[in-house]
């Protein structure tokens, strides 16, 4: 179903997804994730009218590229050759720049009753990025879960980090402080004052950001989170009543607890919804010693995060 006409005539579309209890709705602007109810309950945030979106939204459920997360600078070297992409986040580059992947139209290229794969096609210097990249993902509704498949393709070598910026809340309103979350990580990136990591995997033990163990968001850091964790497993959030489990196959998490929601006006305050970013790294372009985020032609990157919900 049509879901809104950009100002630029083209349409954005709405699929529907179902299976068991599971029903999400995924757009085709940003290739976002509107609506994932489970068992009656909404547990994302997300806009109702295409303006919203246009003029709201604080990256609500989109797949963000072709580099999710911080680029310092602004800039980054490949093979020798220097890239200046825009600036967005005080002096850094962030989720792909001014006009970044949740902000395309993606192509719908096939569907099911319970699933959706999205296409997007980013021209040799969109955005600064070197390469024509091709990008992909596909929504699955898995029996009690939601799963993204990601895959990109480049013609020239490029640099990608694909992630979904969807924010949690599985109470379905309020704010998420009061949820409980563990995750498998023992080390995380420290950033300074830009939120840029400094290229130190430190040890959570001893400090405000280790969840090894079940703590509530909100107890400490007045749920302050926007960092990057090294993932050994899976994360658990809960909150009475309903538990998600987070699966990925990428190296990193960003946990950002939604502190700035309320910047611009949007429908909710601070602290709504949590963001669970599975990613490569930030600024890893620029930090050799992080796991490489190139992709040269003849390679195919994929990825692939899974998110189960339990009673």
């Amino acid at each position: 179903m049509t879901f809104g006409i950009l100002p630029s005539g083209q349409s954005v579309e709405r699929v529907e997804l179902r299976a068991g209890e599971l029903r999400a709705a995924v757009l085709s602007y940003g290739a976002i994730l509107q609506r994932l109810e489970v068992a009656g309950v909404n547990v994302v945030l997300g806009l109702g009218t295409l303006q919203d979106y246009l003029t709201r939204s604080r990256y609500f459920g989109a797949v963000v590229g072709r580099y999710g997360n911080r680029i310092a600078g602004a800039r980054f070297t490949l093979d020798g050759v220097e890239h200046r992409l825009p600036v967005n986040n005080g002096p850094n580059s962030l989720h792909g720049g001014i006009e970044g992947f949740d902000k395309k139209v993606w192509t719908i290229a096939d569907r099911t009753s319970r699933s959706v794969t999205l296409t997007l096609v980013s021209p040799d210097g969109d955005q600064g990025y070197p390469g024509t990249l091709t990008a992909s993902v596909t929504y699955t509704l898995d029996g009690d879960g939601l799963r993204l498949d990601y895959t990109a393709e480049t013609d020239a070598p490029t640099v990608v980090n694909l992630t979904n910026h969807t924010y949690f809340n599985l109470a379905g309103s309020g704010d998420v402080l009061g949820h409980v979350l563990r995750m498998d990580a023992a080390r995380y990136l420290p950033v300074d004052e830009h939120k840029i990591p400094t290229g130190e995997l430190a040890p959570v033990k001893g400090t405000d950001f280790d969840f090894t163990t079940p703590h509530p968001i909100g107890a400490r850091m007045d749920g302050g989170y926007d960092h990057c964790f090294v993932l050994d497993g899976p994360v658990e959030v809960r909150v009475p009543g309903l538990a998600m489990l987070m699966t990925t196959t990428e190296p990193g998490v960003q946990v950002y607890a939604g502190g700035m929601l309320d910047r611009p006006a949007t429908p909710y305050g601070p602290h709504a919804g949590l963001c669970l970013e599975t990613q490569h790294f930030p600024d890893s372009p620029n930090q050799p010693a992080f796991p490489t985020t190139v992709l040269r032609p003849g390679e195919r990157r994929t990825s692939s995060t899974t998110y189960r919900f339990t009673a």
